[in-house]
């Protein structure tokens, strides 16, 4: 039995009986040449959503679905059950005169849980419920294992999370979350593909990790002997197929990152990363707010939606402002007029900012933007013009090299999305590089290594390109009213048990 498998549930029954109980009926059945483990299929015909749906052209026509037994009410030679399949729940009425008294008898010692197949013609109860009336039943699986009470549910968060299979059994509105996160994705490829731009895959172990600031999980080839890092990025491979020709790519992939873990951290994610030839960070904000307004059309049938108790508007324009004028608007710091490290870092510190003593000008006012603005961009805001120290992959701002063509998009004082005007001068690039290395040396964990052979691919020249990525799991979160990334991942990581 499951250690989370408690020894009573709410009507005061041993669990430990219970599961002996039904171990029983399992070896009964089987004894009686009746194993329901030896049924290979089931021809199903109909399903309940379907039904439910189209009534009248099911009235009093047979069908034959196949499910778990959700909840019964004996009746004494007339029984109700519910019965939910893949697509929703209906109820069944079960009759002795029906089915047959040695038939009735075995159905009798099903338990909730069990999984059925059934045939029946469907009717509509003197309540107006709609149901199927069973000619026949078989017993197509059984549960050894009971399902949480029917009033109190599975709540318990961990144990929904542990317990995945379990939660979408009694929780249909998890179910719900799930389906429209595959249309979500689907949409998504459905617009980029309509947009001209091709689907590609890149490798998931790769000799170094790059193209973000994280720390990778690392793991040893046994035949090649050497080590290899599980991406953090799409990015540098997919700028590779730029330089090599294509015009429009995107992947949409797992990464993975060794970071910590909370409500908006897990440490593989899904990450859609694209990249357009000959355009800018300003397409991509375009294209950003235009994907992300049609995906909730598509899925939703509507662009103003609600998260908690927050109305968000993705259909008018999103807000566009640069990260020091946002800054500025906050707090009153305005970096454009401050000239030099040294003084920015006196400013930090009469703010009672904490930073590195190789922190320099730009990466203070990121740290003023996390403490003072962040948190406060609710509504759809492009986060524009980020500093160059911690944007080693994007285009410098031609009228001011300090800053870089690069743009956030917050929503709910969350990041969504990352896009650049990417850097594709080689020289710039690796003197970049070199910088992010010297930071690693110094034991930042997360700042990129020296990739020779990305910069051997933009020195055979990549044309003027913006990239944009998004992370899939927020804008699902965003999406379904979600209020942990771990309610929209089907399988997050947990901390073994034991």
């Amino acid at each position: 039995m499951s250690e989370e498998v408690q020894n009573t549930n709410e009507t005061g029954e041993n669990l430990n009986d219970i599961l002996r109980i039904r171990r029983q009926k399992l070896a009964d059945l089987q004894k009686a040449g009746k194993n329901p483990f030896h049924i290979v299929k089931y021809d199903v015909t109909d399903h309940v959503a379907d039904i439910k749906e189209n009534f009248e052209a099911y009235e009093n026509k047979d069908v034959s679905i196949a499910g778990r037994i959700m909840s019964r009410r004996d009746m004494g030679k007339a029984n109700f059950i519910d019965v939910a399949d893949g697509s929703g729940r209906i109820q069944v009425y079960i009759r002795i005169d029906d089915i047959g008294e040695e038939a009735f008898e075995e159905y009798r010692k099903w338990d909730i849980g069990d999984i059925i197949g059934l045939k029946g013609f469907v009717f509509r109860t003197r309540r107006g419920e709609i149901s199927i009336h069973a000619k026949r039943l078989v017993l197509l699986s059984k549960s050894l294992l009971p399902l949480p009470e029917k009033w109190h549910g599975l709540k318990d968060p961990d144990l929904r999370y542990r317990q995945r299979y379990v939660d979408l059994i009694v929780n249909p509105q998890v179910k719900d979350t799930f389906v429209k996160r595959s249309q979500i994705i689907s949409e998504i490829r459905n617009y980029l593909n309509g947009k001209s731009f091709l689907e590609v895959e890149t490798p998931i172990l790769q000799n170094m990790a790059g193209g973000a600031n994280a720390r990778p999980f690392i793991t040893h080839h046994n035949s090649l002997n050497i080590e290899l890092y599980l991406r953090i990025s799409l990015e540098l491979h997919l700028k590779r197929l730029i330089v090599g020709g294509f015009e429009r790519v995107y992947e949409i992939g797992r990464v993975f990152r060794n970071e910590g873990m909370d409500t908006r951290h897990n440490p593989e994610f899904t990450l859609l990363e694209l990249y357009q030839a000959y355009t800018d960070y300003n397409g991509m904000m375009d294209l950003t707010e235009d994907l992300i307004r049609t995906v909730a059309k598509k899925v939703l049938g509507k662009t103003v939606i609600q998260y908690g108790d927050i109305e968000i508007d993705l259909e008018k324009p999103f807000a566009r402002l640069s990260m020091a004028q946002a800054v500025k608007d906050t707090c009153g710091v305005d970096f454009y007029a401050i000239h030099d490290d040294e003084t920015a870092k006196k400013i930090a510190k009469e703010h009672h900012i904490e930073f590195n003593a190789d922190h320099k000008k730009g990466d203070i006012l990121n740290l003023f933007f996390e403490k003072y603005v962040e948190e406060n961009l609710i509504q759809p805001t492009f986060i524009m013009n980020h500093p160059v120290e911690i944007s080693p992959l994007a285009k410098r701002m031609p009228d001011n090299p300090e800053y870089t063509e690069r743009f956030e998009l917050f929503i709910l004082g969350r990041e969504h999305a990352n896009a650049f005007s990417e850097l594709n001068d080689p020289l710039d690039q690796r003197k970049r590089f070199e910088e992010q290395a010297l930071k690693k040396a110094k034991g930042d964990e997360e700042a990129n290594d020296i990739d020779e052979d990305f910069l051997t691919a933009l020195e055979y020249g990549m044309p003027p390109t913006g990239g944009l990525g998004i992370g899939i799991d927020r804008l699902v979160m965003l999406l379904t009213d979600a209020p942990s990334i771990r309610d929209v991942l089907l399988f997050p990581t947990m901390k073994p048990l034991d």
